[in-house]
C-alpha cells in the first residue's frame, strides 16, 4: 500500500514555523513518519504533499530521502482538496494509506495493524481515531472530538482511502485504537515537549534493556 504523508498545513497553533520540519531531538517531525512508513513492509511508495505555506518543508526532504520520497506540490488552503490532489497526481487507483506529517511517535507496528484491519473492513475508507480519555490522560486537549455510539473519539490524522475512487464520498469504518502513539499529535509546544520526554524515556529504556 502507497502512503501519503499530508505536509501542507500552517502549524499556526505551535508556532514555530513550518511545522513538518521543526526538529525533535535533532531530527525533523516529518522524519519519524517518514521513517517508520519506510520500516514497515507492507508500505510501498512514500508521498509528502506540501504546499505554499511549507516551501522548506519539500526542499528538506528532498535532500534527506533524494527519489526514495516523492514530494508533491499541491495549492494548499483545502486539505481535502489537496488531497485528492496528490492521489491523483501520484496515479494511485488502489486503497492509500494518507496520515498527517506531525505523528512522531507512530510506529510500524501501528502501521501493519492500521492495514490489516482495514483489510477486514469491507468498506472502501477507514478512519483511525483515539478515545478522549486516552488524550486526557496525556494532558491534550484536541481540537476536533466526535461522538461515535455515544463514545467521544479524536481523529488520529491515519485514513485509508480507495484511491480510485477519491474525488467521490466513501463509505468508512472508525478504528478506535488506545495506543498512547496515536493519540500524540504535535499541536502545541506542550505536545512537542511530551514527545521529547516519552522519546527519551523510551531510548534510555532501550539502553537498559540492551545493557543487561
Amino acid at each position: 500500500m502507497d502512503a501519503i504523508i499530508m505536509a501542507g498545513g500552517f502549524g499556526s497553533r505551535l508556532g514555530m514555523g513550518e511545522k513538518p520540519i521543526v526538529e525533535l531531538l535533532g531530527k525533523p517531525l516529518i522524519s519519524y513518519v517518514i521513517d517508520a512508513l519506510e520500516n514497515t513492509e507492507d508500505i510501498g511508495k512514500i508521498y509528502v504533499a506540501v504546499s505554499p505555506a511549507t516551501p522548506t518543508t519539500g526542499s528538506v526532504v528532498k535532500n534527506r530521502y533524494n527519489d526514495k520520497v516523492k514530494v508533491i506540490d499541491t495549492m494548499g488552503g483545502n486539505y481535502v482538496a489537496d488531497m485528492v490532489y496528490a492521489v491523483k497526481t501520484a496515479g494511485i487507483t488502489e486503497p492509500v494509506l494518507v496520515l498527517m506529517s506531525d505523528i512522531p511517535l507512530l510506529n510500524p507496528k501501528l502501521i501493519k495493524h492500521v492495514i490489516e484491519e482495514y483489510e477486514k473492513c469491507e468498506t472502501p475508507a477507514m478512519s483511525v481515531f483515539s478515545p478522549i480519555y486516552v488524550c486526557k490522560g496525556l494532558g491534550i486537549r484536541p481540537d476536533t472530538v466526535f461522538n461515535w455510539n455515544g463514545k467521544l473519539i479524536v481523529p488520529a490524522g491515519i485514513n485509508v482511502l480507495d484511491g480510485k475512487d477519491v474525488e467521490k464520498e466513501q463509505a468508512y469504518v472508525s478504528l478506535i485504537l488506545e495506543d498512547i502513539e496515536l493519540a500524540l499529535n504535535v499541536n502545541t509546544v506542550d505536545d512537542l515537549q511530551k514527545c521529547k520526554e516519552m522519546l527519551v524515556e523510551k531510548n534510555e529504556a532501550l539502553l537498559t534493556q540492551n545493557n543487561v
